[in-house]
């Protein structure tokens, strides 16, 4: 299951909907080992799709040096289908490289009621989990948004 912070998935909905009709990307960091996500992070997508998205090799570069040097792991990894069903496509499988990640898709068509969904994908098997948003964590620890 994915817990998450309510003010996170805002920020993926609105970075969605600013990048509709190009798939929008990004992760969301947090300490190594925790499944907490903290720290969202834009991405870049450099295939500039409506069907499909890269991220940009050399700011995945930077921000998994940048993740190393924190302690942190990418806990999500987001993107918008902006014509289909929140599911993962068959390319989004064979490029899912983070089994411990969560992969979170934001369908941009049928936003209006908010459904998105998270994966598990783990040597190519997609397993759909639950997602339980909060409006805190307990401790209250900060939540970041890099612009």
């Amino acid at each position: 299951m994915l817990t998450i912070h309510s003010k996170l998935i805002n920020a993926m909905i609105a970075q969605a909907l600013d990048d509709h009709p190009i798939e929008t990307c990004g992760i969301i960091a947090g300490p190594a080992g925790s499944n907490l996500p903290l720290r969202l992070i834009p991405m870049r997508n450099m295939a500039k799709s409506e069907t499909f998205f890269q991220f940009d090799p050399q700011q995945q570069l930077h921000v998994w040096k940048e993740m190393d040097a924190r302690g942190e792991e990418p806990i999500v990894i987001y993107h918008s289908h902006t014509d289909s069903q929140a599911y993962p496509s068959h390319t989004d499988v064979e490029h899912a490289t983070e089994p411990q990640s969560h992969y979170v898709i934001i369908p941009t068509k049928s936003l209006y009621n908010h459904e998105i969904r998270s994966f598990r994908i783990i040597d190519q098997m997609v397993i759909e989990e639950r997602v339980r948003i909060v409006h805190q964590y307990q401790p209250e620890l900060e939540l970041q948004m890099v612009a």
